[in-house]
């Protein structure tokens, strides 16, 4: 529906996407340590109001489909912890145990996540066909 319907196939009709804090964190790591590209995904009918949800891009995704990179929904995202930095540094300062090893990378992970999930964005600009389009990112959870 376009024109004076609320609903519409034109992406510039959102003014506002809903994401969990969460489907941002999963998105972000899972794109970090797979490699595999983890999205959020914003399927039409658009309206002004959208919610976006956890995808992983296939070569069959529908072409309407706006797919937000996790990393444009993060200010200044963190690197994700390494495993072998972790361990370098246990080895280094003469600490190293497996279990030592699993606590600290463990608690690294959190640490980012926590840190990703405070640095969502209140924006972004989405790449339509019709050029840049600014819409606010609205954070659940």
């Amino acid at each position: 529906m376009t024109g004076h319907g609320t609903e519409s196939t034109d992406p510039t009709a959102i003014r506002s996407v809903a994401v969990t804090a969460d489907d941002v964190v999963t998105a972000f790591e899972a794109t970090r340590r797979g490699g595999r590209r983890t999205v959020l995904r914003i399927t039409p009918p658009f309206s002004g109001r959208m919610r976006a949800r956890l995808h992983r891009p296939t070569g069959d995704d529908a072409t309407d489909a706006l797919h937000l990179e996790p990393s444009t929904l993060v200010a200044d995202p963190p690197p994700y912890p390494d495993p072998d930095e972790t361990a370098d540094r246990l080895r280094a300062a003469g600490e190293y145990t497996t279990e030592r090893h699993h606590e600290r990378h463990a608690a690294a992970v959190r640490e980012w996540r926590r840190s990703v999930r405070g640095a969502v964005v209140d924006a972004v600009t989405l790449s339509v066909d019709a050029g840049p389009h600014r819409v606010e990112i609205k954070r659940l959870g």
